[in-house]
């Protein structure tokens, strides 16, 4: 048997097919993979900007009331001169 022969009685046949059909299987496989790690991290990063957001609404939130409270004047200290 020769090579052609061979080669075309392999690709010819149910066997080829199995062939051709594991080779698309193997591939959908490494991109359903990749895919299922592109959201995973994209839901990392989701979690984690959202708890950031979360710390500068609160740190936002403190500096809101610290301006809200009555000014008092520094300068009657030791270091400044009261003209």
């Amino acid at each position: 048997m020769s090579f052609s022969a061979f080669h075309t009685s392999l690709f010819s046949g149910n066997l080829g097919l199995m062939v051709i059909e594991q080779g698309i299987v193997i591939g959908l496989s490494i991109t359903v993979g990749i895919f299922i790690l592109l959201l995973l991290f994209g839901l990392r990063t989701t979690y984690k900007l959202k708890a950031e957001s979360k710390r500068l609404e609160k740190s936002n939130l403190e500096d809101i009331d610290d301006k809200k409270k009555k000014y008092k004047d520094f300068t009657e200290g030791h270091l400044y001169n009261n003209n």
